[in-house]
């Protein structure tokens, strides 16, 4: 089974799915799906700019496997060509067979060994923070109840993770020379800085709130941009910043207090430019709930329980939606994303004979 999971992950390895830019057509890797999942019915759909997704079913079944084929883009720091699979007495080697074709692959071999009910949705857009195939797949009327989805979790089933929003600040002052008595208020880069301040602090405040093993809010302030030289002062100024709250936090209510930490006049625009909400989503008593929901899910298919992890997945829309959702792949996220990306051959082994197991009982 290693063997042909192998090969399937050095046929997906060698076409170019990075995102960006996400040049992405329905041939290519799809054909390659398409041939190896025969007896399947397969409904490939063009979402736009490069976003695809294909839903492979066989008979009637109620329980969903998702991966998603894009990669990040590869780096100059690779060793080797990038899209060339390299397989070493315990690695496999190329761009996405962490993160995560190792496990299309090992759907794919498990698809080939066993014969009931079974369902794949593959997509290409996780990303680029854009889920429209996700969005459009839980907006087409499915009738399934749960879903797995692959990343790399290390062959342990995840059942919680933060969410994630991701926000575009921009701040208004009033040109003039920095030698004036008003350049601490007029200053648009000074107010940015005020806003960062009491941003920090507000998270700190939030270190003891706990779920599921996770702890405090995640925060990060990724881009300052404004001004023009230092004896101006700035009339504007931008800010990109994210967080990643708890299963148990309101993002619409840290919208509201991060927001409002700087006088009003102050600020120009305010805007969330993603979301993705957590796993399990709700409010505690509901999270809670859902957790243990999918927790049962875990136990019923025999997979080790991991950890609730700090990463975001796709996962949590599934769960958003009403299905149950745990996360479930080979490989360690340490790895994803990384020159010279690789997965381990024990890790594929596990997968590949755990999904079969599971289609063999489905």
């Amino acid at each position: 089974m290693l063997a042909k999971t192998l090969k399937h992950l050095e046929a997906l390895v060698s076409f170019d799915t990075r995102n960006p830019p996400r040049a992405i057509g329905t041939g290519g890797i799809f054909d390659y799906l398409r041939a190896q999942l025969d007896g399947f019915r397969v409904d490939v759909i063009d979402h736009g700019d490069g976003a695809v997704s294909m839903l492979a079913v066989r008979g009637n079944p109620r329980r969903l496997f998702n991966v998603h084929l894009d990669t990040v883009p590869s780096s100059q720091a690779w060793s080797a060509d990038p899209h060339v699979l390299r397989v070493t007495a315990e690695r496999a080697i190329g761009l996405g067979a962490c993160d995560i074709k190792g496990a299309a692959a090992g759907l794919l071999s498990a698809a080939s060994v066993t014969q009931g009910d079974a369902a794949f949705l593959f997509s290409t857009d996780e990303e680029a923070n854009d889920p429209r195939c996700i969005a459009a797949f839980l907006a087409s009327g499915h009738a399934f109840h749960d879903v797995i989805v692959a990343e790399p979790t290390m062959c342990e089933a995840v059942l919680a993770h933060r969410g994630i929003s991701s926000v575009l600040m921009k701040f208004r002052g009033v040109a003039g020379h920095a030698s004036g008595a008003n350049a601490m208020q007029a200053s648009a880069l000074h107010q940015a800085i005020r806003w960062g301040g009491h941003a920090l602090d507000l998270v700190e405040s939030e270190a003891p709130q706990r779920f599921g093993g996770l702890t405090g809010l995640r925060f990060n302030i990724g881009r300052v941009e404004g001004g023009i030289k230092a004896n101006m002062i700035a009339p504007s100024a931008e800010l990109r910043f994210g967080f990643r709250p708890l299963p148990s936090m309101s993002i619409d209510a840290l919208h509201e207090r991060f927001g409002t930490l700087i006088e009003a006049g102050a600020v120009e625009r305010y805007e969330e430019t993603f979301r993705g909400p957590s796993l399990p989503s709700g409010d505690v008593a509901d999270a809670e709930n859902r957790r243990l929901e999918a927790r049962d899910l875990a136990d019923a298919l025999h997979l080790p329980i991991g950890n609730a992890v700090d990463f975001w997945t796709e996962a949590s829309l599934f769960s958003d939606a009403g299905l149950t959702a745990i996360v479930y792949g080979p490989g360690d996220i340490a790895q994803a994303h990384t020159a010279d990306e690789w997965v381990s051959l024990e890790q594929l082994r596990k997968y590949t004979e755990s999904v079969t197991r599971i289609l063999e009982t489905a």
